[in-house]
């Protein structure tokens, strides 16, 4: 099993969303989250006084999916997630050792 972190801009969230569904992925954690990458921030102007935005919004996927699935789902989530331009996100995918079902006891895939 397989956990794949993104880190998207907000308005691809129903576009990444509709296009891992179509795959097969049935779930996933979204935060939204604010950070910046190399491009650092950006300058805006508010009422006439420019100011300087350090963090950029963004949202954090965490999906997990079986071993199998890890390298579509990361294809999928980078072909839809991508603007062409700066700030388009990451993608990280670990490990996961063991996944646990609260509700039923079911562990790993079955968990999924």
């Amino acid at each position: 099993m397989k956990l794949v972190v993104a880190i998207i801009k907000p308005f691809k969230l129903d576009e990444v969303r509709q296009a891992l569904t179509a795959i097969g992925v049935h779930g996933m954690t979204v935060t939204e989250v604010k950070g910046y990458g190399r491009q650092k921030g950006h300058t805006e102007m508010y009422r006439g006084a420019e100011y300087i935005v350090n963090f950029l919004p963004k949202l954090r996927l965490e999906i997990a999916v079986d071993s199998s699935l890890a390298d579509k789902t990361v294809e999928v989530i980078s072909s839809s997630a991508r603007t062409g331009q700066i700030g388009d996100g990451k993608i990280f995918v670990t490990p996961i050792d063991r996944a646990l079902r609260i509700r039923t006891g079911e562990t790993d895939s079955d968990a999924l």
